[in-house]
């Protein structure tokens, strides 16, 4: 199975319409792949708040028409990254699309853990509530993004519901990106997944970030990783290792349970 994983800059100066016309560009360039992925919030840039209001679009706009498009065109199933999405009867929300090779909508998922603590995502967006799973020929992947990758207990429930293939855009500051390689080997080795975590290059919002898009194997080796520009990158990899790890060291048989919780100490 060949990935791409497109590591785009998102920088002041380039408008939303060119960069969406850019990345349409670039997704028809991987013909051939089998999966494309690209980063969390790339129209706007994940840090550049004051854009969310503004560029906030329905699920079924401007952004997602032209990946529609590019997916169809290119004949890939395209990840493509998230948006800031309006919902007409709620709040924003941080929301990924995934698209069929045809260019049919196959998933939408909104993201669960906000970051920012108390200002930014945390409290401009609204949270998400479902694990979502889409079955490819090859794999089922599971969804994340950014900020999820640091809460262990979602991917464990994607791979409940058949996951085994981690995919995770992401707008990841560079200041902390030793977390980033840390965390995608650690979610690929206690769900014994791959993971394909697709970041951003360039400065969001003055923020720097980490690019480093990273791919590791369920055995927590690193097939491919990306520098810090932008960059498109590359990788084939063989589903099937999933089950053979799985069955080689059968360490998911072995969770316990329903623990409870400890009394008060005394």
């Amino acid at each position: 199975m060949r990935a791409s994983l497109i590591q785009i800059a998102v920088d002041e100066g380039e408008s939303v319409e060119s960069r969406r016309v850019r990345m349409g560009a670039l997704v028809r360039e991987q013909a051939g792949a089998d999966l494309v992925v690209l980063p969390e919030l790339w129209t706007t840039g994940a840090f550049a708040y004051e854009l969310f209001g503004s560029e906030a679009e329905p699920l079924e706009g401007p952004t997602y028409e032209a990946m529609a498009k590019a997916a169809s065109d290119a004949g890939v199933w395209l990840h493509a990254g998230s948006i800031p999405e309006r919902d007409p009867e709620g709040p924003l929300y941080n929301t990924s699309l995934v698209f069929s090779p045809s260019g049919e909508l196959a998933a939408a998922y909104r993201k669960i853990h906000r970051f920012g603590f108390d200002k930014g995502e945390a409290v401009l967006m609204g949270a998400g509530s479902e694990l979502v799973t889409v079955r490819l020929p090859q794999t089922v992947i599971g969804l994340g993004t950014c900020y999820d990758l640091r809460f262990p207990e979602l991917f464990r429930g994607l791979v409940d519901a058949g996951a085994e293939t981690l995919v995770l855009p992401a707008g990841w500051p560079e200041r902390r990106r030793s977390h980033w390689t840390l965390l995608a080997k650690a979610r690929a080795v206690e769900n014994q997944s791959f993971v394909l975590a697709c970041g951003t290059a360039g400065t969001h919002a003055g923020v720097p970030q980490a690019g480093h898009s990273i791919v590791v194997d369920p055995w927590g080796e690193v097939l491919a990783e990306a520098g810090a520009g932008e960059e498109v990158l590359t990788v084939e990899f063989d589903p099937s290792r999933v089950s053979v790890t799985r069955e080689q060291f059968p360490a998911l048989k072995d969770r316990v349970l329903g623990l409870e919780r400890p009394g008060r100490a005394r």
